[in-house]
């Protein structure tokens, strides 16, 4: 992750830690020396910012679904691994906020491992993401269906298939990525083998068509046929579900449908048909901003599965009055939090009223 931006010789489109390379590969008379400043000023912040808020958010998270959740659902399945998507994409950050900043010190096997979970923590989140939306499809649209298919034993199977689909994907990074001294600089990136082009052009299909196109297919359909069946359904609770799958829908096009936008142009760049330096130098910059809007993401992900649906909320509420610190803070700044008490069976039901938990 560190601050990858475009090249102009040579564009890292699979991850987003590539800035450097960029740098150093670009042609000569189009300097980005004010592009690096930026990246070694702002970026290692925002890392920060992002690796802490993540870290925190999706322990959490975690910690709720073992204490109380207790894994009884397909959704609760989901929204543990996502969880864990979210912490492998967070745990890589301090590693490339450091070498955005100075070089790579810490060797060509962390670079190879690094560079994997922080890719497979990329596909392997917005895959469940993905799945998260078939859920809700099932349980709201095929609600009969869903009494067979919406189980935890499914939903472990999926999961299953989704890890081993993102370990695949992420493979390359194993492969060819290698830390050397370039410059006089020590970096980490692909040294890839063969045709340099196909695989470049092979990366950034990859991130375009399993990053965002199949997604987006999936979750419009799924969506589309929810809102469809609230619009017809009279239900008390049918304007929040409806107002829920819009957050959904648009927060994660918002944040990553960018992305996926520069490194399309990216590439452009790399096959030539892209030759201006100062679009190369916009690219840099435009590439720095999407990738810190795509983290953010990860943040996000505890908010909106999580603390938005009025069951999690409870559960948080009894975590917080059996943990004694942050419950003294809460009465130390003066907050009030009214604990309800419920039966545990009466948080798994598995019907299409669980969306709430959402």
């Amino acid at each position: 992750m560190s601050s990858s931006s475009t090249e102009s010789l040579e564009v890292e489109p699979s991850t987003f830690y590539d800035y450097y390379d960029s740098y150093y590969d670009a042609p000569k008379l189009c300097s980005k020396e004010g592009v690096r400043r930026f990246a070694a000023s702002f970026l290692p912040v925002l890392y920060s910012l992002v690796f802490l808020v993540g870290l925190a958010g999706n322990i959490l998270v975690i910690v709720v679904l073992f204490k109380y959740k207790r894994l009884r659902s397909m959704t609760d399945v989901y929204l543990l691994n996502l969880a864990i998507s979210d912490l492998l994409f967070v745990l890589s950050l301090p590693f490339w906020s450091y070498f955005t900043v100075d070089q790579w010190v810490f060797g060509t096997p962390w670079c190879k491992i690094i560079s994997w979970i922080y890719l497979v923590g990329f596909y392997s989140g917005i895959f469940f993401i993905m799945l998260m939306s078939i859920d809700r499809y099932l349980a709201i649209v095929r609600a009969v269906l869903s009494l067979k298919a919406r189980t935890t034993f499914h939903g472990f199977i999926t999961s299953l298939v989704v890890w081993l689909v993102a370990l695949s994907a992420s493979v390359p990074e194993l492969v060819f990525r290698e830390s050397f001294n370039e410059h006089n600089f020590t970096t980490c990136k692909p040294r890839f083998t063969g045709n340099f082009t196909t695989w470049k052009l092979f990366s950034t299909l990859e991130v375009n068509i399993l990053g965002l196109l199949i997604p987006f297919i999936i979750m419009t359909f799924c969506y589309s046929m929810i809102i469809k069946t609230l619009v017809h359904c009279r239900n008390d609770k049918k304007n929040k579900a409806v107002k829920m799958i819009f957050v959904v829908m648009i927060v994660f096009f918002f944040f990553w449908t960018p992305y996926n936008i520069v490194i399309f142009l990216q590439l452009l760049e790399f096959m030539g048909v892209i030759k201006d330096c100062q679009v190369s130098r916009n690219l840099d910059y435009a590439f720095q901003v999407t990738e810190i809007l795509g983290l953010f993401h990860c943040c996000l992900n505890p908010v909106i599965y999580f603390f938005m649906g009025e069951k999690f909320k409870k559960y948080l509420k009894m975590l917080f009055k059996n943990w004694q610190l942050p419950g003294y803070f809460c009465k130390w700044c003066g907050v009030h939090i009214t604990y309800h008490t419920e039966s545990t069976s009466s948080f798994h039901t598995q019907s299409t009223g669980d969306q709430d938990a959402l």
